[in-house]
């Protein structure tokens, strides 16, 4: 899950770190800065040790990418799967598939908590491992987090799935001035100037700080990937076709180290580590999603992640009302409908930064530009503790098929609020 990061000389001076901020204070004798590279995710790379200490790159390969079968599929729990595309057994495969991806991950020595959202694919992974926990009995109960504030949709939901699941559920309530408040910190432990990552990250680097500072849960599960592998995002609808849906899925996954992996590993490691799992980014799981027919995989009937949200049809796993909620991204969920997160960031930022500054942001930040006072301000901020290393974000997250301004779902003109469907 951790994204890495290499810093090689031309001298042969090799130094590695899960975050980059470890290897920005190295200059080995240069006169200049070290450039500082992400590792592909998915590769190994191969050095030659000299003998006066110093290494030489000699192979860089990919071993695995998302739609491979992984070669340790021999050994695991779920049994080779059958070939078939009659989609009551594409339905069970994937259910198998995603079970076992949650019991494999139980192994702990720590206590094991959820963080639920209330959305479709945190509520899938709280119900399973819930219902895991209690098969392996294990000695307590499973703790699930909610974050937002008082009338979000995410809470309200959140609450609804943890009644229906029988978890300890904690519910961390924040003001639109405490989520403002630590935004420098939140780029900090980024490392990236992304807006809707920023955006999202302050939510989960509050309630990773609560989960630490007031619980004993260490072993935190989460829904991250889903969107990527199901075709999640709500722009998937304007896909061209489902081959352009298809590949735009894994350009997705290849990206996640950039975006909600590099946010998710960030956020739970900023407050004293957590160790966050990831079923819905199981390889085995990955890997068959993937291998589905492209028509089969696109939202259906106006419904994105159509085919996840029927393999769990009828089990009463979890309300369903929540398995058909429709999508809502996490930063935008954990505020009200009448007034999103993103709109309080905008606000608030507006007078941070001026309009002279705007009319030089192409000059000033010649790569990935800010369009926008928040996306100005943000990039200012990561400057600071990060001068020149703007190339680690090749390009801001955004929707695609769509004349989209601003990366928030609730900004689309294909957007729904849950009351209005």
């Amino acid at each position: 899950l951790e994204p890495l990061f290499k810093l090689l000389t031309d001298d042969g001076f090799l130094a590695l770190c899960s975050e980059a901020k470890g290897l920005i204070d190295i200059t080995h004798g240069m006169g200049t800065p070290a450039s500082i590279v992400p590792f592909p995710p998915g590769h190994f790379e191969v050095f030659d040790l000299k003998p006066s200490g110093k290494v030489q790159s000699i192979q860089m390969e990919q071993f695995h990418c998302c739609r491979q079968q992984p070669s340790h599929a021999i050994y695991d729990t779920v049994e080779k799967l059958p070939i078939s595309l009659d989609e009551e057994l594409v339905k069970s495969n994937i259910r198998n598939l995603f079970e076992n991806a949650v019991r494999k991950r139980l192994m702990a020595h720590r206590r094991i908590g959820c963080l639920l959202s209330g959305g479709l694919d945190s509520s899938l992974v709280a119900a399973t491992l819930v219902k895991l926990a209690k098969e392996e009995k294990l000695p307590y109960p499973i703790q699930t987090f909610a974050i937002g504030s008082d009338d979000s949709p995410d809470v309200l939901a959140a609450r609804k799935v943890a009644n229906h699941i029988g978890s300890e559920h904690h519910e961390v309530t924040f003001t639109a001035e405490e989520g403002i408040e630590v935004v420098k910190e939140v780029i900090f432990h980024l490392e990236s100037y992304d807006v809707t990552t920023i955006r999202a990250s302050v939510g989960m680097y509050l309630v990773s700080k609560y989960i630490r500072q007031k619980t004993d849960s260490v072993v935190i599960f989460s829904g991250e990937g889903s969107d990527e592998v199901t075709q999640g995002y709500i722009y998937f609808h304007k896909a061209p076709t489902p081959k352009a849906a298809a590949e735009d899925s894994i350009r997705l996954m290849e990206e996640l180290y950039m975006f909600d992996v590099l946010r998710a590993d960030r956020t739970t490691a900023a407050h004293g580590y957590l160790e966050l799992r990831v079923p819905f980014l199981d390889h085995r799981f990955t890997a068959y999603y993937l291998s589905l027919p492209d028509e089969m995989r696109v939202p259906r009937d106006g419904v994105e992640k159509h085919l996840l949200r029927e393999s769990f049809k009828g089990l009463g796993l979890i309300p369903d009302e929540i398995l058909w909620r429709r999508k809502e991204a996490f930063s935008d969920g954990m505020t009200s409908l009448k007034k999103s997160w993103y709109t309080y960031l905008q606000e608030h930022l507006e007078s941070m930064v001026n309009d002279e500054d705007m009319e030089e942001a192409y000059k000033r930040f010649p790569h990935n530009p800010p369009r926008t006072k928040e996306a100005y301000y943000y990039r200012q901020e990561f400057e600071k503790h990060y001068p020149g290393r703007a190339q680690w974000l090749s390009h801001y997250w955004m929707p695609r098929w769509i004349d989209a301004i601003d990366p928030s779902a609730r900004t689309l003109s294909i957007y729904k609020a849950e009351k209005d469907q």
